[in-house]
């Protein structure tokens, strides 16, 4: 997978959410493949971005994701977010977007959330 390279893959989840996995590098070059899709997806139920496979996100990445969790928000359901310990991890909680969305260190814990259990 070349740098400026993502990959977006939908999982229809059993609950009646959608998750999108996530791989490559979310920046300038890619948000805006994100954002359409997210978009499109707007009417759907739970939204959940696992952000695993992801390398690097740049601030127009950042953007995507803010607005996707605005809309999400709006509509009652906020936007859930799979990012292990790492990287992102550490640029979320250095930007204190870990204070602005929904995060989860694993897909079941993701699951278990939005199903109504604990974290």
């Amino acid at each position: 997978m070349s740098q400026d390279e993502l990959t977006i893959d939908r999982i229809d989840d059993a609950g009646g959410g959608t998750t999108y996995v996530l791989r490559g590098t979310l920046d300038i070059a890619t948000a805006p493949s994100l954002r359409a899709r997210l978009d499109a997806a707007a009417a759907m139920g739970a939204i959940t971005i696992d952000l695993s496979a992801v390398d690097f996100i740049d601030s127009t990445g950042l953007g995507a994701l803010i607005g996707a969790n605005r809309r999400a928000i709006e509509r009652g359901e906020p936007l859930h977010l799979i990012v292990p310990e790492g990287p992102i991890s550490r640029l979320l909680a250095i930007t204190g977007l870990v204070r602005v969305f929904t995060v989860h260190h694993s897909r079941e814990a993701a699951a278990a959330a939005r199903a109504g259990g604990a974290e």
